[in-house]
């Protein structure tokens, strides 16, 4: 009995993370910690690298259905996505050395700072809020991209450009690495900044990212860790690829500020009751 308990909870599960991934333009994915902690009982380690398979199959999905619409940018797309994917791996090793409450009060933090960015982003920017990576996009969202340090009209390959890039890709990677998380909420505003491209153009390319550096931090996980649950993974991909599509169909009708709000008092809420339950227990 409980093990069909925990294998409809971690479809739940599933179904939640692909949800709040698609949803929010930043940030969701961190939800898959805490609940994959506080509902399975798993290990803050075991909790990261079930998170890590779960949002890069999930935004793989994503990016396979925006690939017609030309709002993925290739160029700084493989320029985070490499740095990121090399680095992410270091960043699961290193978190696998750290004590499981050192690992989960920083998760926790890193959690409150991006609940505090997108409550900020829905106030300064409530245009922003409806543009969501479950989004439907198309041609007419593309613009030319056009790297901040330079004045030309296309996008330069400089140093400058590159190295900014390759920068914010091994700070995603690291993150990711550590803590599970997407590293939406760095790649999205890095893009708007460096690129100068419009808003569903970095939520689109930031899925393709997040996936790139997704599957290199979980095959380091996987790698190490021979006694993975592949079913309970294969459970929670499942949910997140029901929950991308789900998101897909209702994003035009409840993506905007009020769910960003939501979403950020959700993650600190569930933040929290992460960490008192871990230090209660112990």
């Amino acid at each position: 009995m409980q093990g069909l308990l925990d294998h409809r909870m971690s479809i739940l599960i599933g179904v939640f993370i692909g949800l709040v991934l698609g949803l929010t333009g930043a940030g969701g994915s961190i939800f898959a910690v805490p609940l994959l902690i506080l509902l399975l009982d798993l290990s803050v380690n075991e909790a990261i690298g079930v998170a890590l398979g779960a949002v890069a199959v999930s935004a793989l999905m994503g990016t396979v259905s925006n690939w017609q619409a030309r709002t993925i940018l290739w160029v700084p797309a493989l320029a985070l996505g490499m740095g990121g994917a090399l680095i992410a791996p270091i960043g699961k090793y290193v978190g696998s050395q750290l004590p499981p409450a050192t690992l989960l009060v920083g998760f926790c933090a890193l959690a409150f700072c991006i609940a505090s960015l997108m409550w900020r982003q829905a106030v300064a920017a409530p245009e922003q809020a409806s543009v969501v990576r479950s989004g439907q996009f198309n041609g007419d969202d593309y613009r030319a991209p056009i790297c901040r340090f330079t004045q030309s009209e296309q996008f330069d390959l400089s140093s400058k450009c590159l190295v900014a890039l390759v920068f914010c890709g091994l700070l995603v990677g690291l993150l990711s690495g550590l803590f599970g998380v997407g590293g939406g909420f760095l790649i999205v505003p890095a893009l708007l900044y460096i690129t100068q491209v419009s808003m569903r153009q970095a939520v689109a390319t930031s899925l393709l990212i997040i996936s790139v550096v997704g599957i290199s931090g979980f095959l380091s996980f996987a790698l190490a860790s021979p006694h993975l649950d592949w079913w309970l993974l294969l459970n929670v991909c499942t949910g997140g690829v029901f929950g991308m599509v789900g998101g897909r169909l209702v994003a035009q009708y409840i993506a905007g500020v009020l769910l960003q709000k939501i979403f950020s008092i959700a993650l600190v809420s569930i933040a929290a009751m992460t960490v008192f339950m871990h230090f209660r227990v112990s």
